[in-house]
């Protein structure tokens, strides 16, 4: 990984595929944060966008968390129980530490979220890119989010506040948009309107000559729903809160880790299977 004026690229088998900014230089609305963007294929097709015109606060490929003790880490507005979409002086930022490790082809990372001058959580990320074949290479993202005050928090989504359908927060990938919508598909679904807000060991985007292919590499992280987006943008998260708020007692962690297949052409069920094996497997 080469770095400089904080930015970072990761590369697989000699080729950057992502470039890592670890002190984005945004307004506090965006709620700021490290990200990665552009990613690419191995053959060099972007699959991430940043601040896109439909969603400023959109930053390609990170963690963000529109609820935190009522903080918001996300960017935009915050959903307000009874009154919707709200403009509020709630944000917070993501502040990078230091890289505890740095490899060409990854990196550990310390993190402070930060708001209305406190620290709330500490996070460390570790972040990975591996080569499955000459057409896709695997990002494997760990976070882990640690209550660093004397007090309980807990995370939240407008799902939690009362907007059904939007328990977005935690990991996120705003993907490309393009003139069609992409396709989306688990192994026995497929279609938003059957693969948002459920769970679901792998879920596929597929756009026009490229996959994206995410899964849940552990047990805890599979329990948590995927929050998926075609047709208003391109995007696949998940869903820390879905039906109810996630707590973090004073001095506990919550962990979590997604592999992200990243593939040139488009893959169908059986090849993304086959490939979710091969880059979550031990």
């Amino acid at each position: 990984m080469t770095s400089g004026n904080d930015t970072a690229v990761l590369r697989v088998a000699g080729r950057p595929v992502g470039r890592y900014v670890a002190r984005p230089e945004l307004p506090a609305r965006l709620s700021p944060r490290p990200h990665l963007h552009p990613v690419t294929t191995l053959a060099g097709t972007a699959v991430t966008e940043l601040g896109p015109a439909d969603h400023a606060h959109h930053l390609g490929v990170g963690v963000a968390v529109p609820d935190v003790e009522g903080f918001n880490f996300w960017g935009g507005r915050t959903y307000v129980r009874d009154q919707g979409p709200t403009e509020l002086d709630n944000h917070g930022s993501q502040r990078h530490v230091t890289f505890q490790l740095r490899d060409p082809d990854g990196f550990v990372e310390e993190l402070r979220w930060v708001a209305a001058g406190a620290e709330l959580l500490r996070e460390r990320r570790t972040v990975a890119a591996t080569e499955l074949t000459d057409r896709t290479w695997a990002l494997d993202l760990t976070f882990s989010l640690t209550n660093v005050t004397s007090s309980p928090l807990s995370i939240g989504s407008p799902a939690t506040n009362g907007r059904p359908g939007a328990a977005y927060g935690g990991f996120f990938w705003r993907a490309r948009k393009e003139a069609a919508a992409p396709e989306v598909f688990t192994a026995d679904a497929e279609g938003e309107a059957a693969v948002h807000g459920r769970r679901a060991d792998w879920l596929a985007l597929a756009g026009s000559g490229w996959t994206l292919v995410f899964a849940g590499a552990t047990e805890r992280t599979r329990r948590d729903p995927w929050l998926v987006r075609t047709e208003e943008y391109p995007g696949v998260g998940s869903s820390l809160a879905y039906d109810e708020r996630l707590p973090i007692p004073p001095g506990e962690t919550v962990v979590r880790r997604i592999v992200t297949v990243v593939a040139d052409g488009r893959l169908g069920r059986d090849a993304a299977a086959s490939l979710v094996r091969k880059a979550v497997s031990p």
